[in-house]
């Protein structure tokens, strides 16, 4: 047994561009997302983009991103929110509450800072070991009181069709955005080309929580 390279066998690092990246038909329409879900495990963080806007709430596209990308993904996203910023001078506030579309099932005791809900973007954390958060404590007997739902009980409320169960594999992300509204393309950069293997769209003022939820499912990885 010899640890010599085989001159042969060619190894070779491969630098791709974003801009140069294909855009199947199918992808290329993208979809509209109103809330997202954060989710880690050991080895890759996964975003569930969710519509919440009309029942049954569906996932509309998963992404699973390796941790050095998610930061990565992180850095991009805080750029271009200054870059939004500086351009029109703000992001847009949400709505009154009073006047958003129907909520999940699931959030009508929950915590607003733990889980999903039509008014803005929250994450639900959770472990490759654990695929749980914990359930309320039965020791709390605040009435204000209010603990997160269990991670199952928030995927029971949701449309997670079969075929999106494995997710898209992304180790690059492209934000790019107009004045009401951000597009995310999620990129696998593989020889002999790039290709996008998901776009995502969702309004100006849903941006800013996507960006902490990140933030927080890594702080607490």
């Amino acid at each position: 047994m010899t640890d010599e390279p085989n001159p042969e066998q060619p190894v070779q690092q491969i630098q791709h561009s974003s801009a140069t990246a294909r855009i199947p038909d199918e992808i290329g329409r993208g979809v509209f997302a109103t809330a997202v879900i954060v989710l880690h495990g050991v080895h890759e963080y996964t975003i569930d983009f969710v519509q919440s806007l009309a029942r049954p709430n569906r996932v509309a596209a998963r992404i699973i991103l390796p941790p050095a990308v998610a930061n990565q993904f992180v850095l991009a996203l805080e750029q271009a929110l200054e870059k939004y910023q500086s351009s029109f001078g703000g992001i847009p506030h949400e709505p009154n509450p009073s006047q958003q579309a129907q909520r999940l099932p699931s959030e009508k005791n929950t915590a607003p800072s733990d889980n999903l809900q039509t008014e803005g973007i929250t994450t639900a954390k959770t472990t490759a070991e654990n695929s749980t958060s914990k359930a309320p404590s039965p020791t709390s007997n605040s009435p204000n009181s209010t603990q997160p739902a269990p991670i199952a009980d928030i995927y029971d409320n949701l449309k997670l069709p079969d075929d999106m169960l494995g997710g898209v594999y992304a180790n690059m992300a492209s934000i790019s955005h107009t004045g009401s509204e951000f597009c995310f393309d999620f990129i696998t950069q593989f020889f002999p080309r790039s290709a996008v293997t998901a776009r995502v769209y969702m309004a100006a003022p849903r941006v800013p929580e996507l960006l902490n939820s990140l933030k927080r499912s890594i702080d607490a990885k």
